[in-house]
């Protein structure tokens, strides 16, 4: 990822449509007092930081990381990385809800106690106002975290100024953060696990490093290593799951029992992805 010093990294060439967008987002910015961003490691909340720090200065806006088992590791080494480039205010916390047995019993709602989790600990670390990266295309989404953000008067610069995800992702592409928007999602490890089943460290752990391995082996578009009731389904983009060989699936199939030796022998079925299919249930 680049450094970042000033407005000028901004392409000059956008849109009159994308310069208003611009232009909303930093009034957006400047109304708060003291924000303090939630960074998860995605291209949202990291896109948010960098763009805030540049319109505020670095004395005037902070970022929190909650490290957890729940985060995937290499999220977490992207936000300590461009940390140290652009030297912004950052605090390493954990946001608790490990401790928390409504978030770990997995309801069909667990983000709720996640994010709950996480603005009850920011507002007690901070008196600013809390932020997030949530976009308008979230909007639509069964998001429960956003009860959480509303609970805790967080606010949403992306949704008030207009932006969609297309738009962040072109925005961090202007800052020259040209790896970063091309990032594909990366939802919480926990989103993996069918609702209903516990989550545990150990299995989050699992997951994280068998997508790793997926992705050092057959560079997809998308992987989701799911946990169900009936084994383990491996999730993948069409072209992707097309392409497999015979010969691919029984290493795709063997790799995982060897990853969640916590199983023993389970079935592992290999499918196309869709997106929240761990969640199962009335949506609350």
């Amino acid at each position: 990822m680049q450094h970042l010093n000033d407005r000028s990294k901004i392409a000059t060439n956008m849109s009159k449509s994308f310069t208003k967008l611009i232009n909303n987002l930093e009034k957006v910015l400047l109304s708060y007092h003291t924000p303090v961003i939630a960074v998860s490691g995605g291209v949202d909340s990291m896109t948010l930081s960098s763009f805030a720090q540049l319109t505020l200065g670095k004395k005037k806006v902070r970022m929190v990381h909650a490290i957890s088992p729940a985060v995937p590791k290499a999220g977490t080494m992207r936000v300590k990385e461009q940390s140290e480039i652009e030297g912004w205010n950052i605090q390493f916390i954990d946001a608790g809800e490990f401790s928390d047995n409504r978030y770990l019993e997995n309801p069909v709602n667990r983000c709720f106690f996640c994010k709950s989790n996480l603005y009850e600990t920011l507002s007690q670390l901070a008196t600013g106002t809390i932020l997030s990266g949530t976009n308008v295309d979230d909007l639509d989404d069964y998001r429960p975290g956003l009860q959480a953000a509303e609970n805790n008067s967080v606010c949403h610069p992306f949704v008030e100024a207009g932006f969609e995800k297309s738009d962040l992702r072109l925005l961090a592409k202007s800052l020259g953060l040209s790896e970063l928007s091309i990032l594909p999602a990366s939802p919480c490890l926990s989103s993996r696990v069918q609702t209903g089943i516990k989550i545990r460290e150990d299995d989050l752990a699992s997951i994280d490093s068998y997508e790793v391995w997926f992705q050092g082996t057959f560079s997809p578009e998308v992987v989701r290593c799911r946990i169900r009731v009936a084994g383990i389904t491996i999730e993948l983009d069409d072209a992707t799951l097309k392409s497999l060989s015979e010969q691919d699936r029984d290493r795709i199939e063997m790799e995982a029992l060897n990853y969640f030796p916590q199983f023993g022998r389970v079935s592992v079925v290999i499918s196309e992805y869709k997106q929240g299919s761990a969640f199962v249930g009335k949506k609350i």
